[in-house]
């Protein structure tokens, strides 16, 4: 039975994480990354057909021998010398700094210790469930995901010390759409370079985006950083891209006949602000800097402050065509002293095509915003202007960090590709305003796009004199043109420039929903819905084992995108982020089952067992699966919930029955309760506890009723006894029954499941959960457009509901009644 793709990476992670021990994530990603790598390698190497297999496992030296050592006290040093050194000497592009120090006393610890952390961590990697034999890089994306996945918390734990060799995948997705690259305009030939690569994935998303082999090269500063580039070149099956280590600046590695060598696209994100980038250059009495490769003939960067040497670099590596897009924070676009001439030059080359302003907060090691600067050499004698879009209010809280949300994603490529103006988001700033006096080569976007909210302004004259102001009325008029007749419904004329409500504040909610051109609005709306469901329908049920669930997830979410992107009032964004969200909470995980074994066998269950919560106790993984027994099942494609609604309906509704007659003997057993405690009570004898926690236990009602007896004078107390003992037993015996038809219900769900042809569980996914999941999120963005209606019409009555001469009236009525008590207390108020 395949496990979810969620389910995996985050038991990879909180295993791997446990067994860290006290060494800094820094350093214990490397021996995972090494253990992920390795596993990966050996099943789809060691023993592939292949004559000349792009990585080469030499006999002893796959992950298989690795698992044979465990348990060996000289693992660590076994590991070093059998394993990865062979596997070093037999592939060039690798080298011994790529790998981490299996031996080393000081992050795995001596003796056994080490031995066993060694073993355990082996043993994570050892799971039926990882297993890359079959992994097809361009399709099934669970080893490349995994690689990300743990990427991303290595980065969010590592902080401030070495968060910068990870890039998030979002940014990196925005660069590799906005560079320009497609399968139309990509060739055997096409290269691609990253002068501070990192962990790579900057190179991977421009490959992934160009569809097609490309040659990807890369240098990067940090020995062990450029090994984990070179190891996830391979693992999402890149094997030749060329990662080299070393200074991009001081010492570039890619030459050409000692010039450097250019290229088709040019991505990057250079450590920001780097104060030591000029350490090992020289410069003359006029302080230009000595640079074999004429890379600052615009001038110096600050020497403390290296962002335009990064840039600088790339210009220089672009080739004549060349197309790039750099991160660089903020300060670059309006920072003066020597960085002004150099922004001067730059806007005068026509090589700025773009500027994107991101968020703040998105990227590890730093909180300051950034931005994305796209460069273009083939149109820039062309050029008349810079694109600018300014994006920086777009994203979502996740953790310590923000993150972009899939349509902040897609509205930034939307919006690039197409250069159109968006007030307040992006528009295309002529060179003659960049250049005039009042701007003098400033690119900060704030000059340019202006952000703010507009301010909502109180009106003295309905403060003072009541009603509402007609122009912020007027400013609703987005809704008026919808529902033109509804603004009627709602206001009268007062005086000149100011309305009257015509309902109380709190029943205009109520009056939107009813109002017949909503009414229409939402059924228009509902009916570019249903067309689209029935296209997706056809699409998802179609889907079936080896296909690729990121193009199906393509396919449809673009379908909702354009349906949604002319109807009135809705932003068709915030639909598609609906369909993006439940794709990463379930459908992802759903599709790429269903892919790995179809429909039928992705919906059997599997059993599950008790897990640790974070109280510390063993608690079941979620609510809503079935038990047989003490044993608990889950199907992930189908949950039990939507078999009971689609096949057991009748009985689950008998149980809900009883569930109802349980609560109302409850209910009654608690008044008995509450009538027949304290010092007189009947029941006072035999209640336990205090407050909520008073009950009655069997033990005690039977002996108080035994000491009782026939005596006359406790002839009340023992009917009410009676009475509670009765209420008990008829509890007990409707549990008893809810138990029994529950065990039958689940039964017969479980046989079900094992019944169901291909046909029934597409039904059940696609039309009860994925579509229907979907619908309710949508229509729900519906209701929306009423409430924030609803609420800025009960926020304006609100407002002046109680005009000036009206308070002062109701405070001198108040201050009046105030004298009036004083006066009867025979106190005096100054």
């Amino acid at each position: 039975m395949a496990v979810k793709k969620s389910d995996l990476y985050s038991s990879l992670w909180a295993s791997c994480n446990e067994l860290r021990g006290g060494m800094d994530s820094t350093q214990y990603k490397d021996y995972v990354l090494f253990m992920l790598f390795i596993k990966y390698v050996s099943d789809k190497y060691a023993n592939s057909d292949d004559m000349e297999p792009p990585i080469v496992i030499p006999e002893g030296a796959s992950f298989d021998d690795m698992v044979a050592l465990t348990g060996n006290p000289e693992i660590g040093d076994l590991i070093n010398t059998q394993v990865i050194q062979p596997l070093v000497e037999a592939n060039e592009r690798l080298a011994r700094t790529d790998f981490p120090d299996f031996n080393d006393p000081n992050k795995l610890g001596d003796g056994s210790e080490k031995e066993k952390r060694i073993s355990n961590l082996i043993a994570i990697f050892n799971s039926p469930d990882l297993d890359f034999a079959q992994n097809r890089a361009d399709h099934d994306d669970i080893l490349g995901d995994a690689y990300e996945y743990l990427m991303r918390h290595f980065a969010t734990e590592s902080g401030k010390s070495k968060g910068q060799f990870y890039t998030p995948s979002e940014v990196s997705r925005i660069i590799a759409k906005v560079i320009g690259i497609s399968p139309q305009n990509s060739v055997a030939g096409t290269t691609a370079y990253d002068p501070t690569c990192g962990s790579g994935s900057l190179l991977l998303k421009v490959a992934a985006e160009a569809g097609k082999r490309i040659t990807l090269e890369g240098q990067e500063k940090d020995v062990t950083t450029a090994g984990l580039a070179r190891m996830n070149m391979i693992l999402h099956d890149f094997p030749t891209a060329n990662i080299l280590p070393g200074n991009t600046l001081t010492s570039p590695k890619f030459l050409e006949n000692e010039r450097l060598r250019t290229y088709d696209y040019v991505v990057a994100n250079p450590p920001f602000s780097d104060k030591s980038w000029s350490n090992g250059f020289s410069y003359d009495e006029d302080g230009a800097v000595a640079d074999i490769h004429n890379r600052f003939v615009w001038g110096a960067p600050p020497k403390k402050q290296g962002d335009y040497a990064y840039l600088l670099h790339i210009i220089r590596s672009m080739n004549s065509t060349g197309k790039a897009v750099c991160v660089l924070p903020h300060g670059v676009l309006f920072r003066g002293n020597a960085e002004g001439p150099l922004r001067e030059a730059l806007v005068r080359s026509g090589y700025l095509k773009a500027i994107i302003g991101l968020p703040a907060n998105l990227f590890y090691g730093t909180t300051i915003p950034a931005c994305l600067v796209v460069l273009d050499k083939e149109n820039a004698a062309a050029r008349r202007g810079i694109f600018m879009i300014d994006a920086s209010k777009g994203s979502r809280k996740d953790g310590p960090k923000n993150r972009l949300r899939e349509q902040d994603i897609h509205r930034i490529v939307d919006t690039f590709r197409k250069g159109e103006t968006a007030t307040g988001y992006a528009r295309m700033v002529p060179f003659d305003e960049i250049m005039d006096e009042r701007n003098a080569f400033n690119l900060n976007l704030a000059r340019y796009i202006d952000t703010s909210e507009p301010e909502d302004i109180h009106d003295i004259d309905a403060h003072l004199n009541g009603g509402i102001p007609a122009r912020d009325v007027d400013a609703l008029q987005p809704w008026w043109d919808v529902m033109p007749g509804l603004r009627n419904e709602l206001f009268d004329d007062l005086r000149p420039g100011y309305l009257a409500m015509k309902l109380p504040a709190e029943a205009v909610k109520d009056a939107i929903r009813a109002d017949a051109e909503f009414g229409r609005f939402a059924a228009s709306a509902g009916e570019v819905f249903t067309a689209w469901r029935e296209r997706t329908d056809a699409t998802c049920r179609s889907f079936a084992a080896g296909d690729n669930p990121k193009e199906l997830i393509e396919d449809i979410s673009e379908d909702l995108l354009e349906a949604f992107r002319d109807v009135p009032m809705l932003n068709h964004y915030d639909v598609y982020q609906h369909l993006m969200d439940y794709w990463a909470e379930a459908l992802q995980d759903d599709t790429y089952l269903i892919a790995a074994v179809g429909w039928v066998d992705g919906v059997q269950p599997r059993e599950i067992v008790k897990r640790k919560g974070k109280s510390g106790k063993m608690e079941w993984p979620e609510p809503g699966d079935y038990m047989l027994g003490k044993r608990r099942f889950t199907s992930d494609l189908v949950p039990a919930r939507l078999m009971v609604a689609r096949y057991f309906a009748a009985q689950q509704a008998a149980i809900d029955e009883l569930d109802a007659h349980i609560t109302e003997l409850e209910q009654d057993l608690a008044e008995q309760i509450e009538e027949g405690w304290g010092e007189d009570g009947l029941l006072s004898e035999v209640i336990e506890g205090e407050g909520d926690k008073q009950k009655i236990v069997a033990k005690a009602l039977n002996a108080r009723m035994e000491a009782i007896g026939d005596d006359p004078d406790f002839a009340d107390e023992l009917a009410a006894l009676e009475a509670y003992k009765k209420g008990m037993n008829a509890l007990a015996q409707t549990k008893k029954q809810r138990k029994a038809a529950q065990d039958k219900l689940w039964k017969l769900i479980h046989a079900k499941y094992g019944k169901l042809s291909a046909d029934e569980v597409k039904e059940l996914v696609v039309a009860d959960k994925w579509l229907a999941t979907v619908e309710g999120r949508v229509f729900g963005e519906v209701q929306r457009v009423a409430q924030t209606l609803a609420s800025r019409v009960q926020t304006l009555a609100e407002r002046y509901a109680t005009p000036l001469p009206r308070l002062e009236e109701e405070l001198e009525a108040l201050s009046a009644r105030v004298a009036g008590h004083l006066k009867a207390m025979s106190a005096a108020w100054n």
